[in-house]
């Protein structure tokens, strides 16, 4: 008997791919209907000055933009490292350092909690 009484059959395994089709295109609907609603909900106007951070703007930072921030940070520094003898070159080491590494690493760990404008 063994593992194989469990294995799905030829007319199984062709609908079990049919549903996961299925599934991973409303998972793919679902994603991109999102991407595209996200900004204009989180949007806020250039005139707004926010002085005092809510605790939705707080959770946001923590839970999205922080890790986020970590990523850009770490790819940032990648790409820098990749980019410093071409930078060397052109004498811009610090510009580019400043753009790929210092800016996400305040973004991530130097700008208050739930302060998301104006950085």
């Amino acid at each position: 008997m063994g593992w194989m009484a469990f294995w799905p059959g030829k007319e199984e395994g062709l609908a079990m791919i049919r549903t996961m089709r299925k599934l991973l295109a409303i998972l793919t609907v679902v994603v991109v209907a999102v991407t595209f609603m996200a900004p204009p909900a989180l949007a806020v106007s250039g005139d707004a000055v926010i002085d005092d951070a809510s605790a939705d703007a707080m959770i946001l930072d923590l839970v999205f933009l922080r890790p986020a921030g970590l990523v850009a940070l770490v790819g940032g520094s990648v790409v820098f490292v990749l980019s410093l003898p071409f930078s060397a070159l052109g004498g811009n080491v610090g510009e580019a350092a400043d753009k790929l590494v210092v800016d996400p690493a305040r973004y991530t760990f130097v700008r208050p909690l739930g302060h998301i404008e104006g950085y």
